[in-house]
């Protein structure tokens, strides 16, 4: 049996893929929608954020066989605890990484490597700005950016309640969220734009997958600035390989558990 962690439309594919092939699989999920894509797939799902030895445990107790990784781009604390637990257990571990983009230079493209620099960035251009990075890091971005009476932040994220629940914990008016689930056309971008008189939209850099592409075209387009969070760096050293071609992790998969069957 494989573990999976499924944390973007592309590995949700990628689980039916492995499926597919033959390859028993749990895939493990955050949200509860999440696990209803899935299951309508005939995927056997978990539903809730695991640490480090809350995976080893899970992963001990359902005699698992390799771990395969196709959670978020900046996951980091996911790709961490997977790849603990893989090493701690001797499993081998596969990581599923979408493809990254590569942008030409544009004057009004800013590329940054962290939530804060591009909130210090924000800060410095001031106007009306989108937040299009999720619920996670939003305290970053609320607390250098809210107060300022030359800055309105509106905030584009997922339709959860802790999401909003958050927002109106850090005070952010609820006029200004935008609770909707993508993905998002080039059209409904530029309308959302216009809506909230956008002058600057960060994003981050997801992956081809991640609908990155239609915003931040559109934003460039349309005269905004944009600042583009670009993915961190992981080091996955000897503890795993990382592909990004389904074909291709699927059959390194297989490969794993066949000798570790014969083993």
């Amino acid at each position: 049996m494989i573990f999976m962690l499924c944390g973007t439309s592309d590995a949700r594919e990628l689980a039916l893929n492995l499926s597919r092939q033959g390859l028993p699989l749990q895939a493990s999920v955050v949200t509860p929608s999440a696990a209803e894509r899935l299951e309508a797939a005939a995927i056997r799902t978990r539903v809730g954020r695991l640490d480090k030895p809350a995976m080893i445990s899970l992963l001990q107790e359902g005699s698992y066989r390799a771990v395969v990784d196709g959670s978020h781009p900046f996951a980091l604390e996911a790709h961490a605890n997977a790849m603990g637990a893989a090493a701690a257990l001797g499993l081998p571990y596969f990581r599923y990484e979408r493809q990254s983009l590569i942008y030409d230079s544009h004057p009004r493209l800013i590329v940054v490597h962290s939530y804060e620099e591009a909130a210090r960035k924000a800060r410095e251009l001031k106007g009306s700005i989108m937040l299009t990075t999720g619920g996670k890091t939003l305290e970053v971005f609320a607390e250098a950016l809210l107060g300022d009476p030359d800055i309105r932040l509106t905030v584009r994220l997922l339709p959860c309640l802790e999401n909003m629940e958050k927002c109106l914990s850090l005070g952010i008016e609820q006029r200004n969220i935008i609770a909707l689930q993508g993905p998002f056309s080039r059209e409904m971008n530029e309308a959302l734009y216009r809506q909230y008189d956008t002058q600057v939209m960060i994003t981050k850099e997801s992956g081809a997958e991640g609908s990155v592409d239609e915003k931040l075209h559109a934003a460039l387009d349309m005269g905004l600035y944009v600042i583009l969070i670009m993915r961190p760096e992981l080091t996955f050293g000897k503890s795993g390989k990382v592909f990004d071609s389904f074909d291709e992790i699927t059959e390194a998969v297989r490969t794993a558990l066949q000798m570790n069957k014969e083993g």
